[in-house]
């Protein structure tokens, strides 16, 4: 706020809290000059919801003090860190070659949110709707939204899930639906290989590339339908 902010802060002020008018030209002008050197760089208001007006209004109504500079500046520093804590950094249009460019323009956007000027950036949520139609067509056609020589490509670092869809592919049941009843794994987690002790105790708990023999039993009593994989 600029001086000409501050005084007209201080006479809204003063209409809600006599104690603070200053009526000597002296006191006023210093109490004019200490508000101005502790709210410089606090505005008067923003385009998105920050008002010292306000600020002082709801000191003055709750609190039986008189009011201080510090009781704008405190929710002014509330509302700054709110916002930035909501806002998200969404990647700038600079080309992230140019480092100097897109830290520039990371910086600005983070000022012009904290300072009010801009709205925080969130992220994207997923929302319901219809499929387009085109889409919906693309995945009937393939019968997944990973293409085959992606799912090809991915099989060696995906053992488990590539023995599931092979065994889904040949006409099997899907052993993951059910829970395991020998390694007691939950229905969509592998199976794992049990090595007891001689006290009775578990000495081992390595995941499985194939599900045990049992599990294949009990999801075709199960499931005698052959489920489709997403």
């Amino acid at each position: 706020m600029d001086r000409r902010e501050i005084a007209a802060l201080l006479a809204y002020i003063g209409r809600l809290d006599p104690r603070t008018i200053r009526t000597d030209q002296g006191e006023a002008r210093d109490q004019l000059a200490q508000w101005h050197e502790l709210l410089a760089d606090v505005p008067m208001a923003t385009p998105h919801g920050w008002d010292a007006r306000v600020a002082a209004r709801e000191h003055i109504r709750i609190s039986p003090y008189q009011i201080l500079p510090a009781d704008v500046a405190r929710p002014w520093e509330s509302y700054r860190r709110d916002r930035l804590q909501r806002h998200t950094d969404p990647p700038p249009a600079a080309d992230p070659d140019d480092q100097s460019a897109w830290t520039a323009e990371l910086v600005s956007t983070r000022r012009a949110v904290a300072s009010g000027n801009a709205e925080p950036a969130h992220h994207r949520q997923i929302t319901s709707g219809r499929v387009n139609p085109e889409l919906e067509e693309r995945l009937r056609q393939i019968g997944s939204c990973i293409p085959p020589e992606a799912r090809a490509a991915l099989a060696p670092y995906r053992p488990t899930r590539a023995a599931r869809e092979a065994a889904i592919a040949q006409g099997q049941p899907d052993a993951l639906s059910v829970r395991c009843e020998w390694c007691h794994a939950q229905v969509g987690e592998p199976c794992r290989r049990r090595r007891i002790g001689p006290d009775g105790s578990a000495r081992g708990n390595a995941l499985r590339a194939t599900p045990h023999p049992g599990r294949f039993d009990l999801a075709a009593a199960q499931q005698p339908r052959q489920p489709t994989m997403a």
